[in-house]
């Protein structure tokens, strides 16, 4: 006849499987993604968060002229980066928001065609207009200057995507 323990005796096993656990994601993450402080990132995948010294990582070879939205996560902000390529063949990338209609809350962009639209003023930007243009009403630009390409990947940091994160604070809400 076995003694009751109320269940204890499993309980020791919890925290060395929760540590093994750890273990196993941690290496799964920096198998994935080549490095640890990277995350891939694919438009069908959840919110990715990017902490301090991370970066957003955007395969270029799987861009398309059909927008791709890359859905971050940054100190607790929701944001979104578009990639699509131009008529050209180079991938461009924006953030996810009007330049003017930010504030509103319905300053972000759906692909229509060619041409990506504002839901909130209506405005309509080709694809090879995408970080091309600055100021006005369409999609805030990230421009080479602040995203750097390595082994086909597009990677914008943290601290770039962090100093975006006021234009997406009425975001969709």
């Amino acid at each position: 006849m076995r003694k009751n323990d109320g269940g204890k005796s499993g309980r020791k096993y919890i925290l060395p499987l929760a540590a093994v656990a750890a273990v196993v994601c941690a290496a799964a993450v920096t198998l994935f993604t080549g490095r640890g402080s990277e995350k891939s990132a694919s438009s069908a995948e959840n919110v990715l968060v990017i902490g301090d010294g991370g970066s957003l990582a955007i395969n270029a070879p799987e861009i398309t002229e059909k927008a791709s939205f890359f859905p971050v996560e940054v100190d607790g902000t929701r944001m979104e980066i578009i990639a699509v390529r131009d008529s050209q063949g180079n991938v461009r990338t924006a953030f996810n928001t009007c330049q003017v209609c930010y504030g509103s809350g319905r300053g972000w962009y759906v692909q229509e065609g060619n041409a990506l639209v504002c839901q909130n003023c209506g405005n309509r930007f080709t694809v090879d207009q995408v970080e091309v243009m600055s100021g006005g009403c369409n999609p805030v630009p990230i421009f080479s200057r602040y995203k750097t390409e390595r082994d086909g990947r597009i990677l914008i940091s943290y601290d770039f995507l962090r100093m975006a994160t006021g234009i997406f604070a009425s975001w969709k809400s």
